[in-house]
């Protein structure tokens, strides 16, 4: 969106950006170099604030969440398509990802729309789905030994609070009623009641529609931009083409609501 000042919206600015992320899924924002102060009180027109356990925070502001790779380190926190917080049985609604320092060439995000994604299922596929729910996790990522934890290492706190959720395959957005597949490869276990080679199947064949290109947009950052994604009709992947810069990034997420089966 372009012409708009985050720090001075009135009532009436907020309301339609609210029902333009909600239509969709993604926005974005140049030229917004908002204080943690201002970034928070944003963020609050919203929702409250969903502190994440696992990121480190910035320092003295708590409910802002520090995504950082430094230029000596080879991993990146978000690299690989996946979707915030499934793993929770309330998801967190979505998250306003600030730019602070990114590097000369590279760091972009890949965004993607599971409701085009859905939209494009054939019918058979989507009358397979129906009734169908899936186990999420966080734990191989999150917990003590899991790959983030191995990956990341002191960027990520409190492996102790894993945990995982069921949700339907297909969800309903709470907003817009709009039917979403709310699967994903990074922290989707498997399909309740399939045997785990036909979960498997069917999850693979799920993802390899998903990521095609045309489901996708690719996000160029610059010091001061703004991606504001909605978790429940998006995924996103953080690419990792930056070997040897630093990436700073300030994310707060804000809290969703229980999410109920497509009708």
């Amino acid at each position: 969106m372009s012409d708009v000042d985050l720090r001075s919206l009135t009532d009436d600015d907020a309301k339609l950006i609210e029902a333009a992320w909600a239509e969709h899924g993604v926005l974005f924002f140049r030229d917004q170099p908002l204080t943690p102060e201002q970034h928070i009180a944003f963020a609050e027109r919203f929702a409250p604030i969903d502190v994440n356990k696992f990121f480190r925070p910035v320092d003295g502001h708590p409910k802002i969440a520090q995504v950082l790779k430094e230029a000596d380190q080879i991993t990146n926190i978000g690299g690989g398509w996946h979707t915030d917080h499934s793993y929770d049985q309330i998801p967190a609604r979505g998250s306003i990802l600030l730019a602070q320092e990114v590097p000369p060439s590279g760091g972009d995000t890949l965004f993607m729309s599971v409701a085009a994604a859905y939209d494009a299922l054939d019918d058979e596929l989507k009358e397979r789905l129906v009734g169908l729910e899936a186990r999420h996790s966080n734990e191989h990522v999150f917990g003590t030994g899991g790959k983030a934890q191995e990956s990341y290492g002191d960027r990520l706190n409190n492996p102790e609070q894993t945990g995982g959720a069921v949700h339907p395959v297909v969800v309903a957005h709470p907003t817009t009623g709009r039917k979403l597949l709310y699967v994903n490869a990074a922290f989707t276990l498997g399909i309740v009641g399939l045997d785990q080679a036909e979960s498997d199947a069917l999850l693979h064949r799920l993802y390899e529609h998903m990521v095609t290109p045309e489901f996708s947009y690719q996000f160029q950052w610059e010091p001061g931009s703004i991606a504001m994604w909605d978790n429940r009709s998006t995924w996103h992947w953080a690419l990792n083409d930056y070997q040897g810069h630093r990436r700073l990034m300030h994310r707060i997420t804000v809290q969703g609501e229980a999410l109920s089966p497509a009708a």
